[in-house]
């Protein structure tokens, strides 16, 4: 699974990355190198203007990761969706709509895994984190899907917090500096495939499932970094550094 990752761009780095035309600076959030589950994230999409003119935007907007399905009974149930097999999301009921027409990409720098060690002071097992990123640095289009969740106690529909905006990163079997760390990672969009990806009115299956690559077409690196990063309150630069 991919639980953790780290997203630092600007929000102005990021529409220029992403030729995003719509953002919201009150939605800008602080860098952060230890991205967690429940967190809100940056998310570059596509959907509709609701301004009579049907003109398909593309938008950067802050969305809480964990995806709650728009006919979910309680939203805490997000908290245990922050990833989507690739080998089922077409088809699990959790994902297929958003799948069909509420796609997203999620930039990030690189994600964290952690590997299973052995102590050779204690003998003990422990948990290595391991920081994987793109060997040359460029950011990470991670695969995502949004969707809507309707607040039944706000009576408004204008009330902004009558919705709320999820998401979930779609993940594969791992391969390369990944796959010795983990047997499951994020699934990537060349920039090239952007444009299809987000299209909202691009809806076949096989297609979309296509357009899906490893993280830098697999040319990842992997480093180990201190465990601070298990504690989700821990932030900061030195998270990423290597340790010997």
């Amino acid at each position: 699974m991919c639980g953790r990752y780290s997203s630092t761009r600007a929000p102005e780095d990021l529409t220029k990355l992403f030729g995003v035309t719509d953002w919201r600076p009150e939605e800008t959030l602080a860098p952060s190198w230890n991205v967690a589950p429940t967190d809100r994230v940056h998310a570059v999409l596509e959907r509709a203007s609701r301004d009579g003119t049907e003109e398909v935007r593309r938008e950067l907007r802050a969305l809480k990761w964990g995806l709650v399905p728009s006919w979910a009974k309680d939203p805490k149930v997000g908290a245990r969706m922050i990833n989507a097999r690739v080998e089922s999301v077409h088809e699990k009921p959790a994902y297929r709509r958003a799948f069909a027409k509420r796609r997203c990409l999620l930039p990030a720098d690189g994600f964290f895994e952690w590997e299973q060690v052995k102590d050779e002071a204690t003998g003990r097992t422990r948990k290595q984190p391991y920081f994987i990123h793109p060997a040359d640095g460029q950011v990470m289009a991670m695969a995502g899907l949004y969707e809507y969740w309707r607040n039944p106690e706000v009576k408004d529909d204008d009330d902004p917090h009558a919705w709320l905006l999820t998401c979930t990163i779609i993940t594969t079997e791992a391969t390369d500096a990944a796959g010795r760390v983990h047997p499951r990672m994020p699934l990537a969009l060349d920039p090239e495939h952007y444009d299809a990806w987000l299209d909202p009115g691009h809806q076949d299956t096989e297609d979309l499932r296509a357009l899906l690559t490893q993280p830098a077409d697999g040319n990842l690196r992997a480093r180990p970094v201190s465990t601070a990063v298990n504690n989700v309150r821990n932030n900061g630069a030195h998270l990423l550094d290597a340790v010997g």
